[in-house]
């Protein structure tokens, strides 16, 4: 049951772009669909504390600066993530989008060396240069997919600051539970994204009766779900092994991207993805390794929105996303 909980979280992250895609063809804008999002699964989550008291309960109380930075995190770090990303797939494909994206836990591994928190080892150098030459690979190779420069840029802008988000959110993870943390920076996120429309003129709501059934897919389904269905694979498989899991997101978004969209990947694109993931899987079975021969007791098990540096194992999304 662990491992099919933690393969459909990644279904659930991998299909944002595709619901993302089909609410922007009935007129939804990304400022609208992000409000939205965030909105919706703030309050879901919310909801849900309330109703399992269990979930929001820690050995100690979380201390007031936690709560301000996991707020924080939300309306700005994630905030920033998300919007880079929903702008970035306007203009390109989803599954190129997704390859780019998912180049962040090699981000987050570089970041952390360069910080001191971790070290540069032969394993995640091949890492590194596996995600390097994949990288490439999907930018260079791309054939009849359309590929607008500007979006390679807003994709590759939302990878970097899901990294950096990531690295400040590791001075904070351990003094929430899982589910408190992401309902804060959902929380944090929506009121960033309500601001805004405040100061722009509020929300565009002029798009399709339909956009309203995509944007609760984002919200329901690739947010909550997915975020709930991680939790739950987690605990039952372990960090490592539900890191690796869920490398199976950006496989579902170009799988799917394939069947609703039409889009496809060019084979040099295609090895391209297969160095990323590989990359992924290089870091994650170098973790399980370690954890192996460690008696140490391992850190508590975040969420896929938000992993740590020193466990990046321990991340899927987007989440995500992600995204």
């Amino acid at each position: 049951m662990g491992p099919a909980l933690c393969l459909l979280s990644a279904a659930c992250f991998g299909a944002m772009a595709i619901f993302g895609k089909f609410a922007y063809e009935t007129g939804v804008t990304p400022a609208t669909a992000l409000l939205v999002r965030f909105t919706l699964a703030a309050v879901m989550l919310a909801v849900l504390l309330a109703l399992r008291p269990g979930l929001r309960r820690t050995g100690t109380a979380p201390s007031r600066r936690a709560v301000v930075i996991a707020l924080g995190l939300g309306a700005v770090g994630y905030a920033t993530q998300a919007g880079l990303y929903f702008a970035a797939l306007e203009l390109m494909d989803a599954s190129p989008l997704s390859l780019i994206l998912y180049t962040y836990p090699v981000l987050v591994t570089v970041g952390a060396v360069l910080l001191g928190r971790d070290r540069l080892t032969p394993r995640r150098s091949a890492a590194l240069a596996a995600a390097s030459a994949g990288t490439l690979l999907v930018l260079l190779g791309t054939g009849g997919a359309s590929f607008h420069p500007l979006g390679v840029l807003l994709g590759f802008g939302s990878a970097v600051t899901y990294t950096m988000y990531i690295l400040v959110a590791d001075t904070v993870v351990h003094e929430l539970p899982p589910v408190v943390l992401t309902t804060l920076v959902m929380t944090g996120a929506a009121g960033a994204f309500g601001a805004r429309a405040l100061v722009t003129g509020g929300v565009d709501l002029g798009f399709r009766a339909a956009g309203w059934w995509w944007l609760a897919c984002i919200a329901v389904v690739s947010t909550v779900l997915a975020v709930l269905a991680f939790f739950a694979g987690l605990r039952r498989t372990g960090p490592s092994a539900a890191a690796i899991l869920s490398t199976f997101e950006p496989v579902v978004t170009t799988g799917l991207a394939t069947l609703t969209l039409g889009e496809s990947l060019t084979v040099a694109q295609l090895a391209g993805g297969v160095l990323v993931l590989a990359s992924v899987a290089v870091l994650q079975t170098g973790q399980i390794i370690k954890s192996t021969s460690s008696t140490a007791v391992p850190p508590a098990p975040t969420s896929r929105m938000v992993p740590t540096s020193s466990s990046i194992s321990r991340s899927s999304s987007v989440q995500r996303s992600g995204t």
